[in-house]
């Protein structure tokens, strides 16, 4: 059976649309065309004519123009919209009119890198001329190294390789500064939080390095669709950009469906879960010979259905290599296995976590299955466009959890299909990130007194603080480099925590080997001993967790359960930084310790997610200093409507802020987090508490305290609009029931200023 013939059968499926709450079909879209630039080498379109490409895209050829007049932009186009020629054409235009210049193409993955510079292989070739193209990471042979340094025309990159193997050793790096011309960030939504916070400092590194051997390089970016792609391009660059973003490009046809899992408490809103209706749809596709990539929100869910779905395909001498699992935690020569299987046919399906999101070409994939809402309509779309990426038809589903966002979306699918509300933010200043890419750039060139790095005002006091640390030496109006060690070194760009834990697999006597990677501050709910760690399908037992050395070893294992650990987190508050009123409520923005410790864990069937039992976990407490906004509620409130159904409102409030504070800050719910205290010790009153999960804090926090009342307006209105009785895991969450809804909309009118009684 074909797409079209399946997506038809859907749709005169009675039991299927009995759970989907809004489809659509999304029409074929017409290229809009224009001619070459005349400012492009007629060399250039002659390659491009023998590709089969006689004229560009609108915006391909706006990009063109705008590189030729000498100004920086980014390009915001959907998936599969040919953004690669906005900067392929600009640099080799360049290139074939100097030989002697230079362009840095940096990519968020390796796998980005590689793909994207294949592309632009394959248009040099056609070309025939010497222009020299080459990737530089972490891969590259130390003896190609020296070759790239010197005679690269494209030198192709990521972000880490940048910032810790190029810019301290620009001394050998000089014919490609001194050249420089052109930049090329791609993917820049991709760039937020702490990695766009420390690529902006990279970049202020590179500009001051560029400025260093006499160069000026313009910039070109390219964005998925988000709020604010210029805003974020100047943010990282400290740039003018010139916004492009009129889409030229053709698609196909694009079925939708959001389906919401049937109700099977009506009394408490519980809906049956997303996972096993994700099962019973993707399953459905691979028996019928459909490419499908299935995106879930978790490593966990991930490993669950990968498990799930090879068991669907195993044959009988066990092989169920057609399909595939993707995420972070896998080595690098695995993923690039899984992405040149993908691209050769040779997979029918591949559960991905957002790894995937990204423009790597993976082939010709026909459906496209979301297991929960991936938290902000720009992600949502950029999955969504892994299927049907060469302009064919393609079909969306979106299995939607109980979580109060994906409910939002079920209810109002109109709020998705207007341009996105969401906005991405950096935090470049922080100053757990500051003081580290500070120290690195001392070490790359010295600073003079009065010099500001990217603007920072406080560059001078920064500066006077590491010489009084030893770590720079001031001499005759100059800071230099005096630290023994390698500063870049120490510095991981994607977390504020460079502690990576491998995970080692001792199951063949004799035999270690190293199968994945863990951040430290999701060991503990991971890999704590006898936890079972799930891996491209196969189950692991973790036998001993070295938290010294930073090793897990774990051992292959059948079983028929997973495991689910608890955390329990408490927080203090170390710093006030302002306050002010609202409604009735006083808000503060400050600093926080959070402390975490995970406590036990729970075994859940595979099949079933039953609780089979659990056990106890002894690891240490982690602390992490970030930066919170908080509420401190007016007294009173539990002698008017009692402690427990005060309580069990607040709980359900916290939950609520939780999952509708991401649609306004672009960040996963993971970078935030909210939590209650009754009786807070700094406040002296009852406490609703919302911090950045980010050491040092992302800024998040400090968006929502600059938002008065709005979110809590939008909590009022997400409880007015769920059906409801007594408050279900669609608005205040599993855990509140009773008259916990009616409560709270009370309580919510009386902080709010807006009524005293209700």
């Amino acid at each position: 059976m074909n797409l079209h013939q399946y997506t038809q059968s859907l749709k005169s499926n009675p039991a299927f649309m009995a759970n989907v709450a809004w489809s659509c079909d999304l029409p074929a879209r017409e290229a809009v065309w224009a001619p070459f630039p005349e400012a492009i080498d007629p060399r250039i379109a002659a390659a491009l004519a023998r590709k089969g490409i006689h004229r560009l895209y609108s915006h391909q050829a706006e990009a063109v123009e705008t590189a030729v007049s000498g100004k920086n932009y980014v390009v915001v186009t959907p998936t599969a919209s040919g953004k690669t020629l906005c900067y392929n054409l600009p640099v080799l235009n360049q290139i074939l009119k100097d030989p002697d210049s230079r362009a840095l193409y940096l990519f968020p993955t390796k796998a980005l890198s590689s793909d994207q510079v294949s592309e632009l292989y394959s248009l040099i070739g056609e070309i025939g001329e010497d222009i020299k193209t080459y990737t530089y990471d972490g891969d590259t042979p130390a003896s190609a190294r020296a070759a790239i340094r010197q005679a690269g025309h494209v030198v192709v990159t990521n972000p880490d390789m940048l910032h810790s193997g190029i810019l301290p050793h620009h001394t050998k790096w000089v014919k490609l500064f001194e050249n420089l011309k052109y930049v090329v960030i791609d993917e820049i939504h991709a760039y937020r939080g702490v990695f766009g916070s420390n690529l902006c400092n990279v970049l202020r590194r590179l500009i001051r390095i560029c400025a260093f051997y006499g160069a000026r390089p313009q910039f070109i970016c390219c964005s998925a669709t988000i709020a604010n792609p210029k805003e974020l391009a100047e943010a990282l660059t400290g740039q003018e950009m010139i916004l492009i973003d009129k889409n030229g490009a053709p698609s196909g046809v694009k079925h939708v469906f959001f389906v919401n899992p049937p109700v099977v408490n009506a009394q408490l809103g519980i809906r049956a879960g997303s996972v096993p209706q994700t099962r019973a749809i993707a399953g459905n596709l691979l028996r019928n010979g459909i490419q499908t990539i299935v995106f879930a929100r978790s490593r966990l869910i991930v490993e669950v259905l990968l498990r799930q779905f090879k068991d669907m395909v195993r044959e009988p001498l066990g092989e169920s290599g057609r399909v595939r699992g993707y995420r972070g935690g896998y080595l690098p020569t695995q993923r690039r296995a899984i992405e040149k299987a993908l691209r050769a046919g040779e997979v029918d399906c591949v559960v991905s976590t957002n790894a995937l999101e990204l423009g790597i070409d993976i082939g010709q994939l026909e459906a496209c299955v979301l297991c929960g809402y991936p938290g902000t309509i720009a992600s949502t779309w950029q999955q969504a466009g892994r299927a049907g990426r060469r302009n064919s038809e393609s079909l969306l589903i979106l299995v939607a959890s109980s979580a109060p966002l994906d409910q939002y979306m079920m209810a109002h699918p109109d709020f998705f299909f207007r341009q996105s509300p969401e906005k991405a933010y950096i935090c470049p200043d922080n100053l757990y990130i500051l003081l580290n890419h500070l120290k690195c750039a001392a070490y790359e060139l010295p600073f003079t007194e009065g010099e500001s790095f990217g603007g920072v005002s406080s560059t001078g006091e920064m500066l006077e603080y590491l010489e009084e640390e030893h770590i720079l030496r001031r001499v005759g109006g100059r800071y230099y480099w005096m630290a023994e060690e390698f500063p870049q070194a120490g510095i991981s760009l994607r977390s504020a925590c460079d502690q990576n834990f491998v995970i080692i697999d001792i199951t063949r006597p004799g035999s270690h080997r190293v199968i994945g990677e863990v951040d430290r501050f999701t060991v503990p709910m991971l890999l704590h001993q006898y936890a079972i760690y799930m891996h491209e399908g196969n189950q692991y037992q973790v036998e001993q967790l070295d938290f010294d050395d930073k090793k897990a070893y774990v051992r292959k294992v059948d079983v028929d359960y997973y495991t689910d650990a608890n955390l329990v987190t408490s927080l203090k508050v170390l710093d006030d930084f302002e306050e002010k009123q609202a409604g009735r409520m006083v808000m503060h923005s400050g600093e926080v310790l959070v402390s975490s410790i995970v406590t036990l864990f729970k075994k859940m069937k595979l099949d079933t997610q039953e609780n089979l039992g659990w056990g106890p976990v002894t690891l240490p407490e982690l602390e992490m200093q970030t930066t919170a906004c908080w509420w401190a509620l007016p007294d009173g409130l539990e002698e008017e409507y009692g402690r427990d159904n005060v309580q069990s409102a607040m709980v359900g409030l916290s939950y609520m802020l939780r999952h509708i504070s991401p649609v306004y800050l672009m960040c996963a719910p993971h970078d935030i987090a909210v939590t209650y205290h009754a009786r807070d010790p700094f406040t002296g009153t009852p406490a609703i508490f919302l911090y950045d999960t980010t050491p040092g804090g992302l800024g998040l926090s400090e968006h929502i305290y600059h938002m008065d009342l709005a979110l809590f307006d939008e909590v009022e209105n997400a409880l007015a609009r769920c059906t409801c009785q007594d408050g279900c895991p669609a608005c205040v969450g599993a855990g509140v029931g009773g008259a916990g809804k009616a409560t709270l909309r009370k309580v919510m009118r009386k902080i709010c200023g807006r009524a005293e009684t209700a």
